[in-house]
């Protein structure tokens, strides 16, 4: 069993309990998410995000079930709300004894008087369905529990209640059918035993701080729908469930489901660090089935990122391969084959599923360490030869030149990328016209990433009876070039090379993929030099700096509304997957798995820092490093897998 758990002093402290949330996801897109105390503060939060269109289009349909229970004549409302108008009514949090995430399972428990109640929320696999359980783990009476079914129906991002009068709703029994305006899909809620009773009444100015951080409209509405009425004797288990499917298991059952879900994924880590990232690394992946998503796929951050080329490829050898699900790798970078374009694989599958969108210059190569990844994960021959031709297609796309002055200097064999007005590296904030870190010219890791790919599309040649030569000497030239990077000064790579403005001498973790993908690029000196820079420079207790503090242009907090966001992106903030980097770096120089695993530690502290047991997006570059951006991030989880595979 794997559990991350909160107790009473951290349940009961509205400030921490509101800063922590909780993310549960169904293997095609759809999520619930929300915080510890049961405040809405986003946009996102809700006990149904469903994807319409797998793994995207996901809409809000179900933001909230506000519990009321009665027990030996006392009323306890467990929601917890803000609202516009000021104040927050109810106060649920306020009965909370404890809450965990058992097994990637959600779970509140409330001390009620002497009763005691546990609250649990899972999603069935595969399905557009959330459950909400109960248990009465101890009284002397009945609990007799009210649930009040909010509705929505707008993009998850945001936007207006459609009109109370729009709505339909029908109750039969145990059962309601909410006719959903906007989306034309019909939700279900279904709490066996119990007495439902349609309602329509709008619920006004529910107030998301976490908006109001951001800059972005705080208030929301919602529909109270339905209300349901049930009781519950002493070690009883009930429930409801609210989906899209009008059939299916119980409340109960799901979450069991669930449990034995996450349970199986950690089974066999005799890590329990590693134990718990499996059932995170879980959240992002999206698997293909009939009536579900096209394609296997990773959701690139909870709550608002769909799945992205660059970030897909980076974060699939630690959330899969590492974790023994080489078959869902494979077929994740099979199904993008189709994708490949130029020699260029998109960055971005918008949201509202429309067409793909080829703005990267790394994410191909990226793609090409996906390939070499699974091959040598799988062994199989055939795999080999069908990937084969669009490692080829890569590099013919890269040497011929493609998109946006993506292509290779006859002159010295490096690969140039970029023009004004456009982001292409992983560095990529924009603020309308302005990319706050351009990076035109020649970046060092898309070079290291460019030598690996043309060795590792040698590699394949010699696999299957073509001639690996011709990538063997684009290869020899990259590292005979690679000298340019070196920076005497500083003692370390430039960033980028051949820029607008020369070569930028900015102290950034870039260069450590060459370290850590091809040590063969540098001395073993200036290999050591690099990783020792990076470290005395960049490195915090939870991954590494974007830009040295020295910087003129170093920013130590990420906050604000969205210029200021973007401004501080990739300017001081920390972003833990550099972590995968810094370790394989390290112990290409120093050959010490305990000492490069002591960079691991503490970011298993941050486990519960932000999102309950997954790793998020950023943190301030300034101590004490608060966390920010998604939620959950994949490369952010897989790397941290990766990492401790190679130190293990």
């Amino acid at each position: 069993m794997t559990m991350r758990r909160l107790g009473r002093p951290d349940c009961t402290d509205l400030g921490v309990a509101e800063r922590r949330e909780w993310l549960v996801a169904n293997g095609r897109g759809s999520y619930a998410m929300g915080t510890v105390a049961g405040t809405l503060t986003r946009s996102y939060h809700g006990l149904l995000i469903a994807a319409l269109e797998p793994p995207v289009a996901r809409r809000l349909l179900v933001p909230t079930v506000q519990l009321e229970v009665q027990y030996r004549g006392t009323a306890y409302a467990l929601a917890t709300n803000r609202w516009s108008a000021g104040g927050r009514v109810p106060e649920g949090w306020r009965f909370l004894e404890s809450f965990a995430v058992v097994d990637g399972v959600p779970t509140w428990t409330y001390a009620l008087g002497d009763a005691e109640l546990e609250v649990a929320v899972a999603m069935p696999y595969g399905l557009d369905r959330t459950a909400l359980a109960l248990r009465v783990v101890r009284a002397v009476e009945p609990v007799r529990w009210t649930a009040r079914v909010l509705v929505a129906d707008r993009d998850h991002h945001g936007g207006g209640l459609p009109e109370p009068d729009r709505f339909r709703v029908e109750v039969d029994g145990d059962r309601a059918a909410v006719a959903l305006p906007n989306c034309g899909r019909v939700l279900h809620v279904a709490v066996p035993g119990a007495v439902l009773s349609p309602r329509r009444d709008r619920w006004s100015g529910f107030f998301l701080s976490r908006e109001s951080e951001r800059g972005l409209n705080p208030i929301d509405d919602y529909l109270y729908a339905v209300d349901a009425r049930l009781t519950l004797a002493p070690g009883e288990r009930g429930g409801l469930v609210v989906g899209l499917e009008p059939d299916g298991d119980a409340a109960p059952a799901i979450v069991d489901a669930a449990r034995a879900r996450g349970a199986a994924l950690a089974a066999g880590e005799s890590d329990a660090l590693c134990a718990q990232l499996a059932v995170a690394a879980d959240a992002f992946v999206v698997v293909a089935a009939p009536g579900g998503p096209s394609r296997s796929t990773i959701i690139a951050g909870y709550p608002w990122f769909s799945d992205w080329g660059r970030d897909t490829m980076i974060a699939l050898p630690g959330l899969l391969i590492a974790n023994g699900r080489g078959e869902v790798a494979e077929a994740i970078v099979r199904g993008f084959a189709p994708f490949v374009d130029g020699g260029m694989l998109p960055n971005v599958f918008p949201d509202a599923g429309s067409a793909p969108e080829y703005n990267t210059v790394d994410a191909a190569l990226w793609y090409a360490e996906a390939i070499r990844a699974c091959a040598a994960a799988t062994r199989d021959p055939q795999f080999a030869r069908d990937l084969f031709p669009v490692l080829r297609a890569i590099v013919a796309g890269y040497s011929d030149g493609t998109r946006y002055g993506i292509g290779v200097d006859p002159v010295d064999g490096l690969l140039r990328a970029g023009v004004a007005g456009v982001q292409l590296t992983w560095m990529d904030a924009k603020v309308g016209d302005w990319v706050i870190t351009p990076r035109i010219g020649k970046p060092v890791e898309i070079n290291a990433l460019w030598f690996a790919a043309l060795k590792t599309t040698a590699h394949f040649a010699e696999h299957c009876a073509a001639d690996p030569q011709p990538f063997e000497d684009a290869a020899a030239r990259v590292a005979d070039a690679f000298e340019r990077f070196w920076n005497d000064e500083r003692g370390c790579c430039f960033d980028v090379i051949d820029g607008p403005d020369g070569n930028d001498p900015a102290i950034r973790p870039n260069q450590l993929f060459a370290v850590a993908l091809a040590p063969e690029l540098l001395s073993p000196e200036r290999a050591r030099a690099v990783v020792d820079v990076c470290v005395r420079d960049l490195w915090t207790p939870v991954g590494l700096r974007t830009l040295a503090p020295s910087d003129p242009a170093y920013v130590g907090h990420y906050g604000g509304d969205q210029i200021a966001r973007d401004r501080a992106y990739h300017q001081g903030t920390v972003w833990p997957w550099l972590l995968g980097a810094l370790v394989q770096a390290h112990l290409n120089v120093y050959d010490d798995p305990v000492l490069a695993r002591a960079f691991i530690a503490p970011l298993a502290d941050a486990l519960d820092g932000y999102g309950i047991g997954t790793l998020g997006e950023i943190f301030d570059g300034d101590p004490p490093h608060a966390p920010g951006g998604t939620i959950a991030q994949a490369w952010s989880v897989g790397e941290l897998i990766a990492a401790l595979r190679l130190v293990s």
